[in-house]
Formats: C-alpha cells, structure tokens, sequence
C-alpha cells in the first residue's frame, strides 16, 4: 500500500458526460479514486449505483460533494440539511472519508445562521468524516461585484474544523493559493487542483495552464502534514471529443503525481 497522497477525479471533470463516465476514466488513466459530484444525474444520488461502478472499475469513492451548487438546490431535498446529511450517510456508506460543502448562500438565511453548529452536529453522527468547507470567491458581472456567500466566501474568517482549498477559486477571487493554504493550517483536509487566471471568473484549467501557484502548493502539503487527497477538479465541456478530454485529465494527474512526488517543507 502506497503512503502517497490520493489523486482522485472529481466527476464534475467529465461533464457532460455522466457520473458513470468518471469511474470508466479514472480507472483507464490510473487514478487512486474518484470525488463524486451529487448533481442531477440520478446514478450520482445513489449509493447503490455507486458501488456498483466502484466495484466494477475498480475505483473506489474517497470524497463526496454534497449537492449545494445553484443547479442541485432541490436534489434530495430543497432543505440544505437534508442534503448535507444524505451526502454525509452516501460516504459513511461508500467509505468515503471526506465530504465537500460549500458556505450558505446569503439568501439561505437560516442554513447561515446555524451553519457551524450544523456542521458540528452532522460531524457529531458521523465521526469518521471530515466535513470539509471550501473556499469560494465573489462574482463579477457588469462590472460590479457581489459576494453571494454568507457570511462570505472564504470560510477561513469564521473558521471551521475541516477545510477544501480549491485553487480555481483562489483565481477568480485573486487570492494567492498558498497564503490560503496558510490560513487553513492543520485543518486543511481536501484540495480542489485546477488552475485559473483570476480574469473574473472560475476557470478550472489543467493545473500548470493558469497563473496560480499549483505546483508549489502541492509540493508543500507533505510539510503542511497533509493526510487528505487531492481531486482534480477541471472544466473539460469544451473539449472536442473523448480523447482530448483524455488527454487533459491525463495532463492532470501526471501534473498532480509529478509535484506531490516532490515535497518541499513550509513553514506552516
């Protein structure tokens, strides 16, 4: 058994194919596993159908991605409790250690008021998880700016027991990657690695393709004590056929083995 940090593919990287599509790639790529993405397509809803294809692909499931996008509000539940809770029983049940939420939107008024005592008692029923809230970023349209986040978009200024950095999302909010990391300290516990430009909006590059630091991040996770997985988490709905969105997801992975291959310490 390998002590090396998980390279997963996060099934949202294969969009628009589907769910079962990210198991059949990661497996023909190498992978160590896939983050499953709960969104519309109702093979990624269920637990069963999951198993299945990690069973049959030989892939297992080592992050979930609770359904809390603008497009999956009403997936499960429209209660995002209710969400949260089911993606928390689909990993205990998949064996998945980790699940990935992001902060409340700011019209979820009461979902955002009790969001850290909630988390706290999710974790609280399930004990082998990490509930991991991820860095999001503001958004920018006609030359204006919003933050749709409650109490904002990077969690680390409430502060939360487990954190997702997502390097993306560091772009389109001009946030260096490694002064986030910094400021997650121990209790980073998931990566997101794409890359971005922070020309205002979420790329999801092939990492090493964008302007954040994500070779330098990922070689200093071995001296930030890093004991969680990294997922790649790239935009592929442009590419023109199957094999270059092969070849992006491969580009991917080789980036992600070659740099966590080579740590460097931090002072973290």
């Amino acid at each position: 058994m390998t002590s090396r940090v998980p390279v997963l593919l996060s099934s949202s990287s294969v969009f628009p194919e589907r769910t079962a599509a990210a198991f059949q790639l990661a497996a023909a790529l190498g992978y160590d596993g896939v983050e499953v993405m709960v969104w519309t397509d109702a093979v990624s809803q269920d637990a069963g159908a999951l198993r299945g294809l990690s069973q049959h692909y030989g892939v297992p499931v080592l992050s979930v991605h609770t359904p809390c996008l603008l497009v999956t509000q009403r997936v499960w539940s429209p209660d995002p409790w209710e969400r949260l809770r089911r993606s928390a029983e689909m990993a205990e049940a998949l064996g998945a250690p980790t699940v990935v939420v992001h902060p409340p939107f700011t019209w979820q008024r009461d979902y955002a008021r009790r969001f850290r005592e909630g988390l706290d008692d999710v974790s609280g029923r399930y004990p082998g998880l990490r509930i991991a809230v991820e860095n999001m970023y503001p958004v920018r349209m006609a030359g204006r700016q919003f933050v749709p986040y409650a109490p904002g978009w990077d969690p680390t200024e409430t502060g939360y027991p487990a954190y997702t950095l997502d390097l993306s999302h560091c772009a389109a909010s001009h946030t260096d990657s490694m002064e986030m990391a910094d400021r997650m300290g121990g209790a980073l516990a998931h990566v997101h690695l794409g890359d971005g430009t922070g020309e205002g909006r979420d790329e999801h590059l092939v990492p090493g393709r964008g302007t954040q630091p994500c070779a330098e991040l990922l070689r200093s996770l071995a001296g930030r004590g890093f004991t969680g997985s990294v997922a790649v988490e790239v935009s592929t709905r442009g590419a023109r056929s199957r094999a270059v969105r092969e070849a992006d997801l491969r580009a991917a992975l080789d980036f992600a083995r070659q740099h966590l291959g080579t740590p460097s310490p931090v002072d973290a």
